[in-house]
């Protein structure tokens, strides 16, 4: 009975050490800022911004004629970091009113380009990632 009941504690000590000597990660909650939430709708409503603009027709034709997939586009603007994002909707604002679309073309190209190169995506099949 002692040596049933020295067993059972000896297996719950032993469950117990190993639990406790496991890595654990430490939690720690904070405020957000305002800024931070504001920062982030942001980025959010740029990138949807960017997607409208790519499923206009002329955009879709003039993509098409540079040899770009529409929808391989808008999978790389999915994988824009939140800065791409920005640079990329301020060169939206900054363009004339019906004016220079290839600049926008050309950026978007040079950013995809970019994340191909650093192996975040595998699109243009003339890139060699870094990775």
């Amino acid at each position: 009975m002692k040596s049933n009941f020295m067993r059972m504690t000896s297996r719950l000590l032993i469950v117990l050490v190993l639990s406790f000597s496991l890595p654990m990660q430490a939690v720690q909650a904070e405020m957000i800022a305002t800024d931070k939430t504001s920062a982030a709708q942001q980025t959010q409503s740029d990138r949807e911004r960017i997607h409208r603009y790519l499923t206009r027709e002329d955009v879709v034709q003039e993509m098409q004629a540079q040899g770009i997939d529409a929808v391989s586009a808008q999978a790389r603007v999915n994988a824009l970091s939140d800065e791409e994002v920005e640079i990329v909707a301020g060169k939206l604002d900054s363009l004339p009113a019906g004016g220079d679309i290839i600049s926008l073309l050309f950026t978007i190209f040079v950013v995809l380009l970019i994340t191909d190169i650093l192996g975040f995506t595998k699109i243009f099949p003339f890139t060699r990632s870094i990775r």
